[in-house]
C-alpha cells in the first residue's frame, strides 16, 4: 500500500512530462511553479526530467500549483484517452439572437474549449460594457465559417469576412456583432491562462 512519503511508481514515466506540458500550456517558468506549488524548482526540474519520483505530498502541492487534483495529474480519474461529443448531446445556449454549442466536453484539467456559435443579423455576443468573461490570460481564437463578423476589443472594431480568423486576448473587454444580413457562424477557441505578463 502506498504511504505518502513513498514515490510514486506507477504512472511515474509520465508524471515528469506531464507536468512539463501542463507548466508550458500555463505560461509558467519552473520559478513560478515553485512559489505556487511550495516545491523547490532543483526538485520540479528532477521530476520533469524523470530523475527521481515525486512522493503523493509532493506531487499533490505540483498537482495544486497546477490547478489540479492529484488525481487529475496523475490521470487516476480517465478511463480513456479519448472523448467524443456527439452533435445530439452537446452543451447549447441561446440569447437575444446568439446561439452557441460547447464543442468540447467537460475534461477535468482541460486548458481550451471549442465552441460553434451562430449570430442572426443585428445581434451580439454580450453588452458592450460586460467585464472580461474570461480568466486572466486567456486566449481566444475565432474563425469566420460564413457570413461577416466585427470583434470589438476595448473599444478597437476589427472587421472580418468569411475565412478570416482573428486570435486576441480573451481578458479584455470584448464582444462579437453582425451586421449584415445573414447569420453568421464562427468557430471560437478559448485557451486558458496561457499569456504571460
Amino acid at each position: 500500500m502506498a504511504t505518502a512519503t513513498a514515490p510514486i511508481t506507477a504512472h511515474s514515466s509520465a508524471v515528469g512530462p506531464r507536468i512539463r506540458a501542463l507548466r508550458d500550456a500555463m505560461g509558467f517558468s519552473l520559478r513560478d511553479l515553485a512559489e505556487r506549488s511550495g516545491v523547490s524548482a532543483p526538485m520540479l526540474s528532477q521530476v520533469e526530467r524523470g530523475e527521481t519520483s515525486p512522493t503523493l505530498v509532493v506531487a499533490g502541492k505540483i498537482a495544486a500549483g497546477l490547478e489540479l487534483t492529484l488525481s487529475q495529474l496523475l490521470r487516476l480519474d480517465e478511463g480513456q484517452h479519448v472523448a467524443i461529443s456527439r452533435a445530439a448531446g452537446r452543451r447549447r445556449s441561446e440569447r437575444g439572437g446568439h446561439r452557441f454549442e460547447e464543442l468540447t466536453p467537460p475534461l477535468p484539467g482541460q486548458r481550451a474549449d471549442v465552441s460553434l456559435h451562430v449570430l442572426e443579423p443585428g445581434a451580439t455576443t454580450g453588452g458592450r460594457e460586460d467585464p472580461p468573461m474570461h480568466e486572466p490570460g486567456s486566449r481566444e481564437t475565432a474563425v469566420v465559417l460564413a457570413g461577416t463578423l466585427a470583434l470589438v476589443v476595448e473599444g478597437g472594431r476589427h472587421e472580418l469576412q468569411e475565412g478570416d480568423s482573428v486570435t486576441f486576448d480573451a481578458d479584455l473587454p470584448h464582444h462579437f456583432e453582425n451586421e449584415g444580413q445573414e447569420a453568421t457562424r464562427f468557430l471560437a477557441v478559448i485557451a486558458a491562462g496561457l499569456r504571460r505578463s
